[in-house]
């Protein structure tokens, strides 16, 4: 795949990203910043200004998407545009339509696409089972007055290796070659962090996940174009979707972002919970950021881990772990 090639892709996946003018202006200060970090890769397009093209609508969608004419390609880059709508959440009409379109603009039949569209469909369930859809009331607002601690019904150990475990799974995902692999590190996620609060007393609905895990500075739409960008520019997914995107190697620094954001995120949430839930959005980011660079060095450590691990999963166990509560 040549550079034109991988800019038509990353085209599409910010145009999917934007399709429902509804992202929030973190999300795209999000965005805009994975695409100025993916343009310091040796050999990558200018991400910074495709960027701006698309959000400006400098370039065309129907343009980018006639630069595609292998079928193997077309059809990836329309998985990944599924990907990016379904990162955070169900697909909204706006969403929808723009999928059709796209559909058609790279001349993909419904016969195609159907079985991937399938497997989307079921790591959306994945997020809506991770963590209950609502709650009877409103989560406590802290009373005034000093911060109680809030403790944990299990040992600190104990949430440590469940964080690890989670951290070891999402690292895991990265190694496989379907294309909802990826898509199923954020469902992953907020179940972890609903797990946590659950084990200091605390249940909220995945509205509130999602905004705690926003807060700490993890966009679902811009983590996943991150993860999908590093293996596309890194030569790991295939000529053909759905193929074997490259060796153990080659996807190392996906993997290590996975595991290590994860492993991130997890710490964040027992403190923020151990804490009382009064953590500010400036101090959650400045923890996440400085428990990530160390969580990153812990990647390859448990990479053989990572490669047991990848080895036992498909779609079936999963969607059986996250349901499994």
């Amino acid at each position: 795949m040549n550079p034109e090639q991988q800019r038509a892709i990353l085209a599409i996946a910010l145009y999917a990203a934007f399709a429902d003018g509804a992202k929030h202006d973190r999300e795209r200060e999000e965005i805009r910043r994975i695409a100025e970090s993916l343009a310091g890769d040796a050999g990558a397009p200018d991400l910074a200004r495709l960027y701006q093209d698309v959000l400006l609508k400098r370039v065309s969608l129907e343009s980018v998407a006639a630069t595609l004419d292998d079928s193997g390609e077309r059809q990836l880059a329309y998985e990944m545009a599924v990907c990016v709508c379904d990162a955070d959440g169900r697909q909204s009409e706006a969403e929808q339509r723009f999928l059709t379109n796209l559909k058609a603009l790279l001349k993909l039949e419904a016969g195609q696409t159907a079985a991937f569209e399938a497997e989307a469909d079921a790591i959306v369930e994945l997020a809506e089972v991770a963590a209950p859809a609502a709650v009877p009331t409103a989560p406590p607002t802290p009373a005034p007055g000093p911060v109680v601690a809030a403790q944990a019904n299990v040992s600190d150990a104990a949430l440590d290796q469940s964080i690890l475990n989670y951290a070891l799974l999402n690292g895991a995902l990265e190694l496989l070659p379907q294309s909802w692999a990826s898509m199923a590190i954020i469902p992953l996620q907020i179940k972890m962090v609903h797990s946590i609060g659950r084990a200091h007393g605390v249940s909220l609905d995945q509205g509130h996940i999602k905004e705690f895990i926003a807060a700490a500075g993890v966009g679902l739409t811009s983590q996943y174009l991150e993860q999908f960008g590093r293996k596309l520019l890194g030569g790991l997914l295939g000529k053909a979707a759905g193929k074997t995107f490259g060796n153990i190697g080659g996807a190392a620094t996906g993997m290590a972002f996975s595991f290590a954001t994860t492993y991130a995120l997890g710490q964040v949430a027992k403190r923020y919970y151990a804490g009382g839930r009064v953590m500010s959005t400036a101090l959650l980011r400045d923890t996440f950021q400085n428990l990530l660079g160390p969580a990153k060095q812990m990647q390859s450590q448990y990479l053989p881990q990572i490669q047991q691990r990848a080895s036992t999963l498909d779609m079936g166990s999963i969607m059986s772990m996250v349901r499994g509560g």
